[in-house]
């Protein structure tokens, strides 16, 4: 196998990661940002404040996108195991 195409899978398989996960993290950061400015005003600084929310806006948003992940996720594993006697040339 040529270093390039070992290289092409693994940028491939970091933007997969990325687009999978990127939802989920947007939605803790949204989250979040909005509950620090809600402590900044009001001057309530709780630390379990800000986890539990961030916690269940990513479950929110995982089980909401898990079918379209699972679809990502199968898609590029499925390109890549049938690309397998393509590489072994």
């Amino acid at each position: 196998m040529d270093p390039s195409v070992a290289i092409d899978i693994g940028r491939q398989a970091l933007m997969i990661t990325l687009v999978v996960s990127g939802p989920m993290l947007i939605a803790g950061l949204l989250v979040g940002f909005l509950i620090g400015v809600f402590q900044a005003v009001t001057q309530i600084h709780e630390s379990t404040l800000t986890f539990i929310p961030k916690i269940l806006a990513m479950v929110a948003v995982f089980l909401a996108l898990l079918p379209w992940m699972l679809i990502k996720i199968l898609d590029y594993s499925l390109g890549l195991i049938n690309s397998i006697p393509q590489l072994l040339k």
